[in-house]
């Protein structure tokens, strides 16, 4: 069985973690703060820049002011404007550097992996934890192919899963468009009628189709 969605998150920054929320196994809701980065250095950047930009505008506004005057040409006033533009673009910058930070989950889950540590130095790109989408499970199963004119999308089946014992019902979501001419064999995906309590991702089963069994 696999989960409805699974992803891992990498770190988009080169930066030291001050702060992990999560370990194996936890549990989470959506735009939670899984983990945070130390952020000095973006955030006195950012500082810096909109001291920068303060005084940007007030000079871009004085030349405004003085070309009125006939006192500025149009290319010191453009050239104002230019810096000022710059220094929005800087500031934008490191906004988007200090929300990155930040890493919130994308939606409600669990954590399936944890590659880091709390007060771990990573480079950008370097994964940090890897999620799993929580909800109703997956099913991918291969059935003979001359069966596959008995099967439809939306069909129900049971499942019997070896880790608890138990059969659940599930329901046929995608039929595979190519079957695999070596074991004459069809892949077909389902999907739990039910968020079952219990079921995780990665346990197997077997499953019945109508008089068909299939692993």
């Amino acid at each position: 069985m696999a989960p409805e969605k699974e992803t891992v998150l990498s770190s988009s920054v080169a930066a030291k973690i001050n702060q992990l929320n999560v370990s194996l196994g936890s549990s989470f809701d959506k735009d939670k703060l899984l983990l945070k980065f130390s952020c000095e250095e973006p955030i006195a950047r950012n500082n810096m820049v909109q001291a920068e930009l303060a005084g940007a505008l007030e000079s871009h506004e004085g030349k405004v002011k003085m070309q009125g005057l006939k006192q500025a040409s149009s290319i010191e006033v453009a050239l104002a404007a230019s810096e000022v533009a710059r220094l929005r673009a800087q500031l934008a910058l490191s906004a988007v550097q200090i929300k990155n930070c930040e890493v919130k989950s994308p939606w409600r889950g669990r954590v399936s992996k944890v590659f880091v540590s709390n007060h771990m130095s990573v480079a950008a790109g370097e994964p940090l934890l890897e999620l799993v989408k929580d909800g109703r499970l997956k099913i991918r199963l291969n059935v003979p192919s001359k069966k596959i004119n008995s099967l439809q999308v939306g069909d129900l089946f049971n499942v019997t899963i070896d880790e608890t014992g138990k059969r659940y019902r599930a329901r046929i979501v995608a039929i595979n468009s190519r079957i695999d001419s070596v074991s004459q064999t069809i892949e077909i995906e389902g999907r739990m009628i039910e968020d079952y309590p219990g079921l995780l991702a990665g346990m197997s089963g077997t499953a019945m189709l109508a008089d068909l069994n299939a692993e």
